[in-house]
């Protein structure tokens, strides 16, 4: 009998783990004025940046092997379930419109599907066949890299995930907020941020939540650096989808470039909208087509277009 199935055992299980931890020092805290709760809870999230900083050197280990996946064509997945599997889905949708990937490049899968972003889904959670199943309907390759996110490092979508893609040859991240956790043991890269016990006992969406947004946004933003997405800390590769990102495209050429107005936007026509286009025509001094080339032949990365237009 799995501890899924035996409530004393899932129960014991539970209570070994830091993030569901019992804090009796809190136990009056309802009784608190606003502005002294507010302040606990201020504090206690202060405390999650220093948790992520104890384990850079395995984030970036981690990034690394994704880039270098991804250079070669892979894709960046992610599995949780409830609040993980969320932000999982969150880092996911916004790559696109910042770093003008396609929607199928970094994908986020939680347990229980779409629905589950809204409503919980009874039992998704427990089940690693959902997991295999939904990674089996991405036709997961060797060249994709899952991660797996868990606060509590114990969940059987995640581990399920997890192991799946690891028979399929795929880099495998295990992110979790406990120590010597099950998911972490089961990925090639185990990253635990152990932020401790929550304010409200067992709500990992607190210290746990904030703690795997933040490892999850280094490990796409710095992943996208790595390929090239943007030049300095401009995001070049953004996606002029509506007028506040058209003028934000402007603005990053002009930064870029120091150029006019009216050579940014001459520019910016000739390229069709597209800012590292733009940029390179502008600093190379080249048209459209050529820079459209060069871009190419350096695999999208402006510095080595731009070193080659000087060759």
């Amino acid at each position: 009998m799995t501890s899924t199935s035996n409530p004393r055992h899932l129960r014991a299980e539970l209570e070994s783990l830091t993030t569901e931890a019992f804090r009796p020092e809190l136990s009056d805290i309802d009784q608190l004025a606003t502005l002294d709760i507010a302040r606990l809870m201020n504090g206690e999230d202060t405390s999650v940046p220093a948790a992520v900083a104890q384990r850079l050197p395995e984030i970036a280990a981690a990034i690394d092997a994704v880039a270098d996946r991804m250079s070669h064509g892979g894709r960046l997945i992610y599995a949780g379930a409830g609040t993980a599997g969320r932000l999982g889905v969150l880092d996911a949708s916004e790559c696109p419109p910042t770093f003008n990937t396609d929607p199928s490049q970094v994908v986020g899968l939680i347990a229980g599907g779409r629905e589950a972003m809204v409503t919980s889904i009874e039992g998704a959670e427990d089940s690693k066949k959902l997991a295999r199943d939904d990674l089996d309907a991405l036709a997961l390759t060797s060249a994709d890299t899952v991660v797996g996110i868990s606060a509590s490092g114990r969940t059987p979508y995640a581990i399920g995930a997890v192991e799946h893609a690891r028979r399929q040859g795929a880099l495998t991240i295990g992110l979790a907020c406990n120590a010597d956790s099950a998911l972490a043991a089961a990925a090639d890269h185990g990253i635990e941020i152990v932020v401790g016990p929550e304010l409200i006992t067992g709500s990992t969406r607190l210290k746990a939540g904030t703690a795997q947004k933040l490892v999850l946004n280094m490990l796409s933003t710095i992943t996208m650096i790595r390929l090239g997405k943007t030049y300095g800390n401009l995001m070049v590769d953004v996606r002029a989808s509506n007028d506040k990102l058209r003028a934000r495209s402007r603005r990053i050429v002009a930064l870029a470039t120091g150029a006019a107005d009216a050579e940014i936007e001459a520019a910016l026509a000739q390229a069709g909208g597209e800012v590292k286009t733009a940029i390179l025509i502008l600093l190379a001094d080249v048209d459209a087509p050529t820079a459209t080339t060069l871009l190419s032949t350096a695999n999208g990365h402006l510095r080595a277009a731009l070193r080659a237009a000087e060759d």
